[in-house]
């Protein structure tokens, strides 16, 4: 069985394979010799089957190493290694042992044995030992080396096991044509195919995405409101500077604004003093020079400025010590932004830093898109609210009250249609009256394939919906659709697949719907730690907990069980794990990408 592989390094790992007595740890020791005369720098790692020891017992480290000490590190100036005692199960990881690897100081590293693992390697192999060949269940395998009686197909490069010379040309040939694998990102755009989607089969996250977006329209209505009402409102026209900013050109620095010259003045005349908020109306002359407050106007004449940490003030002198470059402390008039230049671009979420900035360039009001009016509801006989008596066999709504705070993020105007009960008649009144009123309908519950549930019916009555399985876990129904000019999601029954399904599908939507011109979810490469599973051709989104580890990269872990109706996995969680469609497993020490919850939860 193979195991998956991921080279966690910038430089090429080759991996040495055979069955015992074939001559690995032989061909490694000309192998080596002959790469360095060739100028190949390398490192190897060899996989040891038993207990062993590198140090002598008796000398220190040895001795240090069994009282206890986890790891023991010995140096001189010749050489250093360090060992780890790291009892495990199965053999070590590669990509763990890789990553001890100085490879700012490596060009290639050789691997002997690990032949389970699906990295690349070279196989070896003598016809007289009457062994199976390995390529034969080893896509993995570049070449094989071996003897002149051993018959190969055509297609895999023969190599000499007797010549040292061609298989290191072999290795530095694979090295130079070598790159780094891409990650491939999840949740990426689909590829153009020129052809309609069939939604009636199964479709991709991405598919179900962008089909979605297709059919959404940003809203038209624009208001003047006041900069203090404007937060995550999206702006709706450009904001064109009507200042510079700095509106002068003025000093960065407490300190001495004077006129740079090479060689520079013994000493300058200090003719004022030039607080922020005044200026100096005079010109300065060659020689003078004026003390000056961060943020005050330099003087006409003037082009840099000395911090006063490094200048001898005199009274009525000062010189300066010190490396003095022309300009220096100085900001140009302009140069963060220029008038009439666009300070803010349409279609941007305002948020503090968007609010500060228009407030340092005289904004009091903005031109932002309307809210967008969003209806809610949930389904379901079973259901009861929240603060009422528990009925038998019924489940307090969750989702709605979810949806409702997700929606208040995204900044929507929010309209609660309560629970809405079995009925044909009451589920097409409810459509008909929330679409009157709504830019976007959103239900949760009886959206299931092969259900009976009446709102499939109700829809049908009234608008152009569509039931798609979606290739994703949690939250595979989804029905999406439009009542009249009235976009409709119906989201599955779930608590955590509604959170999931609202923030892939209903999130870029209704972000598209207020304005928002370019919002793409955010994803963040980390470090798995623990061991994730999914399926090809399906992508899965396990609730998890990331942080900054202390190699100053983010780590993630799982939150625990997954169960698409534990809301707990969520609280605990702060992130969703997103495991592409590629993928099958993940393993610690992999590369896995994260959607944080910040943007929403």
């Amino acid at each position: 069985m193979s195991i998956a592989f991921n080279n966690p390094l910038s430089i090429p790992v080759l991996g040495f394979c055979a069955y015992s007595g074939t001559g690995k740890t032989t061909l490694l020791k000309k192998l080596i010799p002959e790469l360095n005369r060739r100028g190949i720098r390398l490192a190897v790692i060899k996989h040891a089957h038993h207990d062993f020891d590198i140090d002598t017992p008796g000398k220190d480290s040895y001795e240090m190493r069994k009282a206890g000490a986890r790891q023991m590190l010995v140096a001189s100036h010749v050489r250093w290694a360090l060992m780890t005692e790291d009892l495990v199960d199965d053999a070590p990881e590669l990509p763990h042992l890789l990553k001890q690897i100085e490879q700012d100081k490596i060009d290639i590293v050789l691997v002997e044995g690990f032949k389970k693992l699906t990295l690349p390697k070279i196989e070896l192999h003598r016809a007289a030992h009457g062994k199976p060949f390995i390529h034969t269940h080893d896509t993995n395998i570049q070449a094989i080396a071996c003897c002149d009686d051993t018959q190969l197909p055509s297609e895999l490069q023969r190599l000499d096991i007797n010549n040292v010379a061609q298989i290191a040309d072999f290795v530095i040939q694979y090295a130079k044509n070598w790159t780094p694998s891409t990650t491939q990102v999840p949740l990426q755009a689909a590829p153009e195919c020129g052809c309609e989607m069939d939604s009636s089969n199964s479709l991709s996250v991405r598919q179900g995405v962008d089909n979605i977006l297709s059919f959404v329209k940003p809203v038209t209505q624009i208001e003047s409101v006041a900069l203090d009402d404007c937060s995550n409102r999206v702006l709706a026209e450009d904001a064109i500077s009507p200042v510079d900013v700095p509106q002068q050109t003025n000093s960065a620095m407490d300190g001495y604004a004077f006129k740079y010259s090479d060689p520079m003045l013994s000493q300058y005349q200090i003719v004022a003093d030039v607080m922020a908020g005044h200026s100096y109306q005079g010109r300065l002359n060659d020689g003078e020079a004026v003390r000056i407050m961060t943020g005050a106007p330099v003087p006409e004449g003037a082009d840099t400025v000395q911090m006063k940490e490094l200048a001898d003030d005199q009274g009525d002198k000062v010189s300066f010590s010190g490396n003095i470059t022309l300009g220096q402390h100085v900001r140009q008039a302009g140069e963060d932004i220029a008038k009439g230049r666009t300070a803010l671009a349409a279609g941007h979420r305002l948020q503090a830093a968007h609010q500060g900035m228009l407030a340092s360039l005289g904004f009091g009001q903005l031109a932002v898109h309307r809210k967008p009016r969003v209806a809610v509801f949930s389904t379901g006989d079973e259901v009861c609210q929240p603060g009422e008596p528990l009925k038998p066999n019924c489940i307090y709504d969750a989702n709605r009250f979810t949806i409702k705070s997700m929606l208040k993020q995204l900044g929507c105007e929010v309209i609660d249609l309560g629970i809405i009960h079995d009925s044909e008649a009451a589920l097409v009144e409810a459509l008909q009256g929330a679409a009157q009123q709504a830019d976007a309908v959103i239900s949760s519950g009886g959206v299931s394939v092969g259900d009976a549930d009446f709102i499939k019916l109700a829809l049908a009555k009234v608008g152009q919906i569509n039931f798609w399985r979606i290739n994703m876990r949690p939250g595979r129904p989804l029905a999406f659709g439009q009542i009249g000019d009235c976009l409709f999601f119906g989201l599955p029954g779930n608590p955590v697949a509604v959170m999931v399904s609202f923030m892939q599908f209903v999130q870029p939507a209704l972000r598209k719907l207020a304005g928002e011109s370019a919002w793409a979810p955010t994803l963040l490469p980390a470090i798995a730690d623990c061991q994730l599973r999914s399926r090809i051709g399906r992508t899965e989104f396990s609730r998890g907990v990331y942080h900054l580890g202390a190699d100053g990269k983010l780590h993630v872990s799982s939150t625990g069980a997954q169960g698409s109706g534990m809301l707990s996995s969520m609280v605990k969680g702060n992130c969703l794990i997103v495991i592409g469609e590629q993928d099958e497993q993940l393993v610690p020490g992999d590369t896995v990408y994260i959607q944080p919850f910040a943007d929403l939860l």
